[in-house]
Parts: structure tokens; C-alpha cells; sequence
């Protein structure tokens, strides 16, 4: 029995190596990865005494060779391949172990295309698809992680066909994100990441229960390693509808730095948020905006939760507690409660992965763009239209609101009044319903927005809506601008001396 070892990822090959030779295999090695196996003492053929030629051109050719390829490929149980293989001497070879390049460590690092290049595999690929494509006959191992299963499973006499079929079907995903990897990479450094061809690539985290509905499958993917860094399960399984709420919350809070805010979300809409002078107040306060519509939410906290957050939060019924971290006493806290669900992310402040693109699916495809950032400069840049000026307390308000209503489905107005949400009108058909929904809403809950601060992640097309704000008691309003009524907006502002910013930045959110 033959094995094929060359891989650029070193971690655990030498004991993998050991073990194929344990159990009767010879050795077939590469540059690198041949050096590290002979300075461990493990007997290896060079792929140049297989070939019969150097490897050349500086690494660039040393493993495309018909007795390469021939001793991975040729049918075992084909009676012609074998003879083939025979009269051309070519050996079998009956394990390939190949990992690829590191290009996406070698783009993380350095913008020097020549670098870039020589980082581009071209036959380790070849080999992988080679044994992957003949699995029938050949193992091929492509994953560190799996390097224990396969020695098991050759010891155990359980290297079945199911068994190196999964083994194959993790090769041609490692050749296709590998690929995708490089398309992407040169899209987007020669066709400003809008190519001909553009490949969403992702890796599994986890599957959850089901879909959005009972009867649709689901599983959360992950582009780099986020999730496995940073999303660890405390307490329940996290659902689908759970992790598009978890990524709405997140969104809001993680956009206000270190600030204690906290953000609660429903059905992927914001219900209550506040900033406060810590996470206690800031939760009690964000609840005051929607206690109906938060239970059975997403709460999402800026910071460590403590026993008597803890104890504030289980005094109704929250789904989801998404958190930087979480203390051993809170966790006890809600240590009776079954159907809370708790996650952090291993660290002081919330975050976001920050993908510099976005994507949506459409029936038949999907649309593709840049991703959409709230920067705090918006605000602090935001221009004074009118002839008044917002305070600093109001210009606080202010930058809560906008963001809010940026992260929040369009149409959507924010109020906001000493450091809190207290209505709130999102995904509306018309801006006017939008502010006359949230005004509703807020009235029934008894909540006085006298005083508060009004935003719209999109310009006002008619005065109607400042009109509604001043009858509301509005102390300060911002927008993007851009309408070819701005100049009706800003009488209107001056009329009721509500100071009017504009941002000129519309953040639409479908």
C-alpha cells in the first residue's frame, strides 16, 4: 500500500504519518512536507524517485505526472486500467493526503501579487480531485480533523465505500471553496468585487431544529471562523429565528462600542433599547419601551451579565440572551427556566463580523452588494438646516435614533428621549404610518415622547410628518435629506423651532 503525503498544513502529520506506516503503508512525500517527515525519522520516497523528473520551476510542477495521477485515477477492479497501469509502471497509490496553500493567509498578509500567486495550488487540487473522483478505490483526506477517524477506521477494518464516499464529497468542498477563495479574490482586486461569476462560499456550524417553520430544513454557515469564535452556547439550542433575531440586536448594540446598551428585538425588529449609566438600568429602561412585544424576544446586552441583571431579566419570559459574557451566578439564575436560551461571545463588548458585502436571495438567484456600515461620523458630520441647533443631550438622542432606525427595516422612524427608545414604527409602507404607528403605540403604553428626538433612515417627502413630530412634542429631528421637498422639511422645522439635521447618507434597509 502506497500514501501520498503533501500538505501545507503540517499540524499532526508527523503522527499521521507514523500511524500509515504502522500499519504497512509506504510513504510518498513533497518539498516541504517530505523534510519534516525524514527530520521525524519516518522513511519517505521522493515524488522525484516516482516521476522520474525534479521537481521544477521552483515547486511549481512536481506532482502533474501520469504516475502520479495514473497510481491515483486507474480502476483497481478494471481489468484494462490494470493492465495499463502495468505495462507503464504505475504504482497505485491507495491514500492521498493533501491540504492546499495558504492563500487566504497569504492575502491577509500581503498585497505583493507575485507573493499572491505563488500561493495559488495547482497540484494539490489536482491530486485531491484526482483520489476524490476515484474514492471507490482511494482514500483521500484533506482535513487535519480527520487524520485520527481515518487511522481508526483502517485499524478497525472500516474503510467502507459510505466511508471514504464522505471523505470525498469534504475533497471537492475543499477544491470548490478553495477556488471560489482565488475567483472572489481576483474579482475583487480587478473588477471592484463585482466579476462575471460570484461564489458565496461557507462553512457549517451547526444545523438547527428546523427552518423558519417547523417543515423547512436549517443550518447556520459561517464565511471565516466568527461563529466558532465568538457565539458560545451557555444554556438551549439556538434556531433559525433565533440567530436572524440574535443578528438584528447584535447589529444595533455592537454599533455603540463600549456604551452599557442593551437592545431588544422581536421578530427581527427592535422593541427597546437604552443606554444608560450601566447594564441594570439600560435593560430596565429598553423594557419600559415594549414590555408586550419583548416577552419572548431577544435581549441583547453589551457587556457581562451579573446575578442581579440576571435576576431584573427573569422576571418575565425571554427566549434568547445574547451577551459578551455571562457570570456563573447568573447562569444559576436561570438555572430552573428550560426554555431560555443564553449565548455569549467569549469577551468583554459585543461584535459583529464586519463582511465588507451583503447578499440577499431572490427567486432565481440573488442580489449582491456592498455592505452597509452607520458610521458615528454620520452624526457628529450631520449639517444643521434649520436656524436651530440640538443640544448636547439631544445630539446623544440623536445618534441613538439614527442608528436605530438605520439597522431597522425601512420605513422606519425612531424616538428617542434621555438615552432610550420610546416608539418605534418599522417596515411601513408609508413614512407617515411609520411615525403615526410608533406615536400609537408609544400612547397606548403611556409613554410620553414630549421632548424626544426623531429619526428616519430615509428623507421625509412632505411636511405631514413634521408636522405629526411638533404635534407629538418633538425636540430635535434627523434625517438624510435628498428629497425635492427638503426645502418645505426645513420651513417646517424652523416654523415649529425644531432643530433639523441632515445627514446626506439614506439607509434603507429591505
Amino acid at each position: 500500500m502506497r500514501a501520498l503525503i503533501s500538505v501545507s498544513d503540517k499540524s499532526g502529520v508527523v503522527e499521521f504519518a507514523k500511524e500509515l506506516v504502522s500499519l504497512g503503508y509506504e510513504i510518498v512525500s513533497t518539498g516541504g512536507t517530505l523534510k519534516t517527515l525524514t527530520q521525524n525519522e519516518i522513511t519517505a520516497i521522493d515524488i522525484s524517485e516516482v516521476t522520474k523528473f525534479p521537481e521544477m520551476f521552483d515547486g511549481r510542477v512536481k506532482t502533474l505526472n501520469p504516475l502520479v495521477h495514473g497510481g491515483i485515477l486507474h480502476r483497481r477492479d478494471n481489468s484494462e486500467d490494470v493492465k495499463i497501469a502495468s505495462e507503464y509502471g504505475i504504482k497505485g497509490i491507495d491514500l492521498v493526503c493533501v491540504n492546499l496553500y495558504p492563500f487566504k493567509e497569504t492575502i491577509n498578509k500581503t498585497d505583493n501579487f507575485d507573493e499572491i500567486i505563488e500561493n495559488i495550488d495547482i497540484g494539490g487540487p489536482a491530486m485531491v480531485r484526482s483520489a476524490a473522483k476515484n474514492f471507490k478505490d482511494v482514500i483521500i483526506v484533506t482535513n487535519v480533523n480527520d487524520y485520527s477517524n481515518v487511522i481508526e477506521a483502517l485499524k478497525n477494518n472500516q474503510n467502507t465505500i459510505e466511508f471514504r464516499q464522505a471523505l470525498m464529497i469534504k475533497a471537492f468542498e475543499h477544491t470548490a471553496s478553495y477556488d471560489s477563495m482565488i475567483a472572489n479574490y481576483m474579482n475583487k482586486r480587478f473588477n471592484g468585487g463585482f466579476g462575471e461569476y460570484q461564489f458565496i462560499s461557507g462553512k457549517k456550524v451547526f444545523d438547527t431544529r428546523y427552518g423558519e417553520n417547523p417543515h423547512q430544513k436549517g443550518a447556520l454557515y459561517q464565511f471565516e471562523n466568527f461563529f466558532e469564535e465568538s457565539f458560545k452556547t451557555i444554556k438551549g439550542e439556538a434556531s433559525f429565528n433565533n440567530l436572524t433575531d440574535i443578528n438584528s440586536a447584535v447589529k444595533i448594540v455592537s454599533s455603540f462600542g463600549t456604551n452599557p446598551a442593551v437592545c431588544i428585538v422581536k421578530h427581527g425588529n427592535p422593541c427597546g433599547f437604552a443606554i444608560k449609566d450601566n447594564l441594570l438600568e439600560s435593560y430596565i429602561t429598553a423594557l419600559k419601551c415594549d414590555p408586550l412585544s419583548a416577552y419572548g424576544g431577544v435581549v441583547a446586552i453589551n457587556g457581562v451579565v451579573d446575578k442581579s441583571l440576571a435576576e431584573e431579566i427573569n422576571k418575565i419570559f425571554i427566549e434568547v440572551i445574547v451577551c459578551g459574557s455571562i457570570t456563573d451566578e447568573a447562569i444559576a439564575v436561570f438555572e430552573s427556566k428550560k426554555r431560555i436560551k443564553i449565548f455569549t461571545q467569549n469577551s468583554q463588548y459585543l461584535k459583529i463580523a464586519n463582511d465588507s458585502h451583503d447578499f440577499k436571495h431572490i427567486e432565481g438567484g440573488f442580489v449582491y452588494q456592498n455592505s452597509d456600515f452607520v458610521s458615528d461620523d454620520e452624526v457628529k458630520n450631520a449639517k444643521v438646516m434649520g436656524e436651530y441647533q440640538a443640544n448636547e443631550p439631544q445630539l446623544k438622542d440623536l445618534e441613538i435614533a439614527y442608528k436605530i432606525a438605520s439597522l431597522t427595516k425601512s420605513n422606519c422612524v425612531a424616538y428617542v428621549k434621555d438615552g432610550a427608545l420610546v416608539a418605534i414604527g418599522m417596515g411601513m409602507t408609508s413614512r407617515v404610518d411609520a411615525s403615526q404607528c410608533a406615536l400609537k403605540k408609544a400612547k397606548e403604553q403611556n409613554i410620553d415622547v414630549t421632548g424626544a428626538v426623531l429619526a428616519s433612515e430615509a428623507f421625509f417627502p412632505f411636511r405631514d410628518s413634521i408636522d405629526a413630530a411638533a404635534t407629538a412634542g418633538v425636540s430635535a429631528i434627523i434625517e438624510p435629506g435628498g428629497s425635492i421637498r427638503d426645502d418645505d422639511i426645513i420651513i417646517a422645522a424652523n416654523e415649529y423651532k425644531i432643530p433639523l439635521y441632515f445627514t446626506g447618507i439614506r439607509h434603507f434597509l429591505h
